[in-house]
């Protein structure tokens, strides 16, 4: 697998489980917004429920800035409705949980583990053409933080938004950024 950053989503079709109902998600559902991809390796496990709870808890804050989450597992949207209705922290999950029983998501992203039929906890941003503009892969074991992939969205937003600046690490919203040129070379 090459570099995933600047490619396409690629057409799919699956079923998810969303605030009570199943619905068909495709590609085009992705598109005119931006959008996290949100890869864990299966419902009715131990990270994988504090990963969504801590997703959920940070809804709203990523809808305020046009950014819709999807959380991605080889189960299907059966498993995801079972889930919620076992789960006090997934029951209270408003975001769209797909399923990829058939890893068609999951091997089109590089996460799909094919012996154990589990993605790993892979996140993708998307911008709103459906392009790849950051990610980050971790192990089953390695949880991850929503706080900061919030603040990697604002991010990859600022940056699209002003193409000549750019984030310095930590940056967040309303703080200083860099303008790169010849002069800040080997100073910061």
């Amino acid at each position: 697998m090459g570099n995933l950053i600047g490619r396409a989503v690629e057409d799919f079709r699956v079923q998810a489980y969303c605030r009570g109902a199943f619905k068909e998600v495709d590609r085009e559902e992705l598109l005119g917004h931006w959008s996290v991809l949100f890869f864990y390796p299966a419902d009715f496990t131990f990270v994988c429920p504090t990963e969504l709870g801590d997703l959920q808890d940070f809804y709203e804050e990523f809808q305020a800035i046009g950014c819709e989450l999807y959380s991605v597992s080889e189960d299907t949207h059966f498993v995801h409705k079972a889930w919620a209705d076992a789960s006090d922290t997934i029951k209270r999950i408003q975001y769209t949980m797909l399923g990829d029983p058939a890893g068609v998501l999951a091997r089109q992203f590089g996460v799909l583990v094919e012996e154990d039929g589990q993605a790993l906890r892979g996140t993708f941003i998307l911008n709103p053409e459906g392009r790849v503009k950051a990610y980050e892969i971790h192990d089953m074991g390695i949880g991850r933080n929503a706080a900061e992939l919030l603040r990697k969205v604002q991010a990859a937003q600022f940056v699209e938004e002003h193409g000549d600046q750019v984030c310095p690490a930590k940056w967040k919203p309303g703080e200083e950024t860099l303008t790169p040129s010849l002069d800040l070379v080997g100073l910061l």
